[in-house]
């Protein structure tokens, strides 16, 4: 032993470089105790808990973080004692040392967080309140925190010195997280109004989003459109612009079809004798006929000799039989919703025809079963409408142009 220690006082760097092997290989063997040992220790007796199967709980690996912090304290705790080291380098080891455990801490509280946040979204009502941008300003509180003392510790100096700082640098630290404010403000309002959730349908056409949304986040609302593209939308937009939620329609269980047939103005007419008796064979108009023919024998019976002359009596058209026709279909019809608005109107005539709307709602909101009910719908009535001898508008195309020619 005397000879060691004469051999030791004779070579100062062995017994530094001895001292600096023997900490090493402590806070190794401390390393390999924790991770191979201790975790799988506790790691099986977790696995025997729910929380412990949750496989988002698993992914974070909060426990396996945290286990980095014990070779940084054997470290910080063991460098005092090696000898024959400058007292500056001895600072210097145990402040990076005690850094890296505050970095440490600090990632695994965000990794705990990250799995609050996992466990919350399974919830039913998850995305009628998500809280994925409050997780993140947290995150960045800890960060911000856990950078002040990391600086604070390297430079050996009390963090209260650095915060004492931060008030004259206020106006600049505002100036830089401007957007995060902005999108902490507008995220809380878009929270506390329930304008936005995870699943509504809303289209944006200033910034080409029509579709899904996918995720709220502190920064951004992922919209994944019908295209199959995805649409990053600053979340503070939705605050200051305009945009469509269409999810009223998805929790009324209707959709709006609202949608015009365009009829060639110079084939509306009246009706004849022949005509209505024609038209009375059809399911849908009897009972119109029959109350609107009793309506117009009264009206014009009671002009007298005025009934004479036909500007005088009232008439029925193709136009106005085909318009109630129209009405009495959709009232039959098994896919349109009488509990909700059902309008058929004449719009104001133009260049392009006389426009008479359809305006009801189907009794689903699915996209290919709606187009469908719609497409059916307008298929019968454009096939319906020589019956009435009612002609649709459209442009004159080649073929028309072609059978003028002939015709002359």
């Amino acid at each position: 032993m005397d000879r060691l220690s004469q051999f030791a006082s004779q070579y100062p760097a062995v017994e530094t470089i001895g001292y600096l092997i023997v900490l090493l290989l402590v806070s190794f063997l401390a390393n390999f105790l924790v991770k191979k040992v201790l975790l799988r220790v506790v790691d099986h007796l977790l696995s025997k808990t729910p929380l412990g199967r949750d496989r988002d709980v698993r992914a974070q690996n909060v426990i396996e973080r945290l286990a980095n912090i014990v070779p940084a304290v054997v470290i910080s705790s063991g460098i005092a004692l090696v000898p024959h080291l400058p007292p500056a380098l001895i600072t210097v080891v145990k402040n990076v040392a005690n850094a890296f455990v505050i970095l440490t801490i600090a990632m695994g509280i965000a990794a705990a967080l990250d799995i609050g946040e996992a466990i919350y979204r399974r919830r039913p009502q998850a995305s009628l309140k998500p809280i994925k941008g409050y997780i993140q300003i947290v995150k960045i509180a800890i960060y911000a925190i856990a950078a002040i003392l990391i600086i604070a510790t390297l430079i050996d100096r009390s963090p209260l010195i650095l915060l004492s700082g931060l008030g004259a640098m206020a106006a600049v630290l505002i100036l830089v997280f401007q957007d995060t404010l902005l999108s902490l403000v507008a995220g809380i309002q878009i929270s506390s109004t329930d304008m936005v959730r995870v699943g509504d349908w809303i289209e944006m056409p200033s910034l080409n989003a029509d579709g899904d949304v996918t995720e709220i986040s502190l920064y951004t609302v992922r919209v994944q459109n019908w295209d199959k593209t995805i649409s990053s939308i600053p979340i503070r937009k939705l605050v200051t612009e305009s945009f469509k939620n269409w999810r009223g329609m998805s929790e009324s269980g209707g959709r709006r079809i609202k949608r015009a047939l365009y009829l060639d103005q110079s084939s509306i007419r009246f009706l004849g004798a022949n005509e209505i008796k024609k038209l009375g064979r059809f399911r849908h108009l009897k009972a119109y006929l029959d109350k609107k023919e009793a309506e117009l024998n009264e009206w014009n019976g009671n002009l007298g000799k005025e009934s004479q002359t036909s500007a005088n009596t009232r008439r029925l058209t193709n136009v106005g039989t085909f318009r109630a026709y129209v009405e009495a279909f959709l009232k039959d019809h098994p896919r349109i919703r009488q509990d909700m608005t059902l309008l058929v109107r004449q719009l104001q005539p133009g260049r392009e025809g006389l426009p008479i709307e359809l305006y009801c709602f189907t009794n689903t909101t699915a996209w290919n079963d709606y187009e469908a009910i719609q497409s059916d719908i307008f298929d019968h009535l454009f096939s319906l409408m020589p019956e009435f001898d009612l002609r649709v508008f459209q442009d004159p195309i080649g073929a028309d142009f072609k059978q003028m020619r002939q015709a002359t």
